[in-house]
This record gives structure tokens, C-alpha cells and sequence, in this order.
């Protein structure tokens, strides 16, 4: 009796597993840069406040939509808050991105904001 080896042989449960993991990857890194940006933004909030005692709200808001236009975020994250108490400052925006996914278009809700005693 021969045996004849199936070494070489193609199948396409492969090619459908390479291409789910590159769907995956692809709109993996479409909604992950847009969390990247967002904590890009945060971030620079958080700066702004370290420097709150100094600046005044217009230079604050000044930095911070330089900071939002220049990660590309959308119309609605340069619309920046500040309250201000004695040695207390409160920073927030809030703004929706839209993502392509391959049955839809989703939003998602982004409401960066700090809070600094200073």
C-alpha cells in the first residue's frame, strides 16, 4: 500500500485565515489610531494644566485647539471648556469621531477633561 503525502497541497480554510487576520488588522488599526489620538489630546490637556498657574484660559484653549487640529480630531474637540476656582482648574471637550467598519459607520464618543489642584 502507497501513502501519498498532502504536503503541498492548498486548502482554503488557510487563505480564509489570513485574510480574517488581515480584515482584522486593517480595521484594528483604523479604530486604534483613533484612540491614540484621542489620548494624544488628553495628554495635552493634562500639560496645559500642569502650567494652569501661569496661563491664562486663552492661551490654554490657544495651545489646545493647535494641539486638536494638528492630530487631525474633528470641529468639536476644539470647542474646549475651562472653570477655574482658586488653585483649581477644570479642562474639557468633547467630540465624536467616525470610523469605517465593513458593514458600517459607528461614532464614538470622546469626552477628554482634567481636573488639576494647583
Amino acid at each position: 500500500m502507497v501513502r501519498r503525502s498532502r504536503y503541498g497541497r492548498s486548502s482554503y480554510g488557510c487563505l480564509v485565515f489570513i485574510l480574517l487576520i488581515g480584515a482584522t488588522l486593517y480595521f484594528g488599526f483604523n479604530i486604534g489610531n483613533v484612540y491614540f489620538r484621542a489620548y494624544q489630546f488628553q495628554d495635552a490637556m493634562t500639560q496645559e494644566s500642569r502650567f494652569a498657574a501661569r496661563n491664562g484660559n486663552e492661551l490654554i484653549i490657544a495651545h489646545l485647539r493647535a494641539q486638536a487640529d494638528s492630530l487631525g480630531l474633528p470641529e468639536g474637540a476644539k470647542k474646549i471648556q475651562i472653570r477655574r476656582k482658586p488653585n483649581q482648574i477644570w479642562i474639557w471637550s468633547e467630540y465624536i469621531e467616525l470610523v469605517d467598519l465593513p458593514w458600517k459607520q459607528t461614532e464614538i464618543d470622546f469626552n477628554p477633561h482634567v481636573e488639576r489642584v494647583f
